[in-house]
């Protein structure tokens, strides 16, 4: 279920996995499988070249849209350091976690004119933030 569009935007993000479960280790430094959800809720494709979708609190933890259109009921994920084809094929191919497992970040996304379109937090304590 989304969220209201506070911002007036009809694509938002759902939720931010900041949990990954992909062990770390020597030669995995980063829960390469933590994502952030953004679905279109709107009528129309919209397109995403040029926006951005970043850490509130860390401005060098920043993902850059490339020419995508996301489709009317569309979900896409933005992964820490995975590339999933089903999901937009989209990575802030970063060696290091981004999403605070302790306490809450916020992700933030931004429309090619850098106007904040959605935002979300989430609660460290409940389980890792969205649900398959």
């Amino acid at each position: 279920m989304p969220s209201t569009p506070v911002f007036g935007s009809n694509v938002q993000i759902d939720c931010v996995l900041f949990d990954g479960a992909v062990v770390r280790d020597e030669y995995n430094t980063s829960e390469s499988d933590e994502y952030v959800q953004i679905t279109n809720y709107g009528e129309q494709a919209q397109q995403l070249l040029d926006w951005v979708l970043k850490d509130k609190n860390d401005s060098n933890q920043t993902f850059s849209f490339p020419e995508f259109s996301l489709m009317p009921e569309e979900s896409i994920r933005v992964y820490t350091n995975e590339v999933h084809l089903s999901w937009g094929g989209f990575s802030f191919k970063r060696g290091s976690p981004i999403w605070n497992n302790s306490d809450a970040d916020v992700a933030i996304l931004l429309d090619a004119l850098s106007v904040i379109v959605s935002e979300k937090s989430y609660d460290p304590g409940s389980p890792p933030g969205c649900e398959e």
